[in-house]
């Protein structure tokens, strides 16, 4: 595979990686032979049928499962190696149902405390659920939640970790029209937060300084699958369609005038 350029000519850094990837359950192949790489500060959507393999790209990049066949790498390594660099939100909200979402948090910080992280959602788990638009104050068990602020206090869950991969499985479903812009407007100022644990980035978009001028170089990158392609729009340079486990296209149009890399695709 080539590596993806960027418009100056360097040669961007890949994030994530997969190399002729397969992974079958008995006689079932759920991904067959992909490869397909993701540059540094990229944002990718993938479409796709339900089955088609989506789900299951994402969990290997994640580290969740590992390929039957081939290899994938996430910053040039195994993602069980790299877990502390990436962050994966799942359709489900993988929340405690009897704790408030800040004592969620709280919890799920504690166990991310490791000298690794500089986010100030980290530190202030009540920032991240405000920057989801959630009030940190309501005492409400999560189980009483509607699906909708579950799923925003699901993303506030994974962004306090500062992840420099962030894997997203549907991440607007059960939220209306408004949340779901919510949402996108948040994820596009995640992606100009420098990745420098010295610093301390923003968790409200609104506040998110003018990128460096290396963050291409050392940007954060977002792959995501969803059902809602125009919802996510704004947010992506690049689409990839799978079908029956394999990338049968590629559209990067928006990428290129960006002067973003696209991933560079062998399906």
């Amino acid at each position: 595979m080539n590596q993806p350029a960027h418009a100056s000519g360097s040669v961007a850094q890949v994030a994530a990686s997969l190399s002729e990837a397969s992974k079958l359950y008995g006689t079932f192949a759920a991904l067959r032979k992909v490869s397909v790489e993701f540059a540094v500060g990229s944002s990718t959507m993938i479409l796709g049928d339900n089955g088609a393999g989506k789900s299951t790209l994402l969990r290997l990049l994640a580290g969740l499962i590992a390929p039957s066949r081939g290899t994938v790498l996430t910053f040039s390594a195994e993602p069980r190696k790299q877990r502390h660099r990436i962050a994966y939100m799942s359709h489900e909200a993988m929340l405690y149902d009897e704790l408030s979402a800040l004592e969620n948090l709280r919890y799920f910080a504690a166990l991310q405390r490791d000298g690794r992280i500089a986010c100030s959602c980290t530190g202030s788990p009540e920032m991240a659920l405000r920057a989801v638009g959630l009030d940190p104050a309501l005492t409400r068990p999560v189980g009483q939640y509607s699906q909708g602020m579950r799923q925003r206090a699901s993303l506030a869950r994974v962004l306090q970790t500062d992840p420099e991969l962030l894997l997203l499985d549907e991440p607007f479903s059960n939220l209306d029209v408004e949340s779901a812009h919510h949402m996108v407007e948040l994820l596009q100022g995640f992606r100009t937060w420098p990745v420098n644990k010295q610093q301390d980035p923003p968790c409200d978009p609104s506040e998110t300084p003018a990128p460096p001028a290396d963050a291409l170089a050392r940007g954060r990158t977002i792959i995501l699958t969803t059902h809602q392609a125009h919802l996510a729009e704004p947010l992506v340079e690049t689409t990839l369609i799978m079908r029956a486990g394999t990338i049968v296209s590629r559209t990067g149009a928006t990428a290129a005038a960006s002067g973003s890399a696209d991933p560079q695709v062998s399906a």
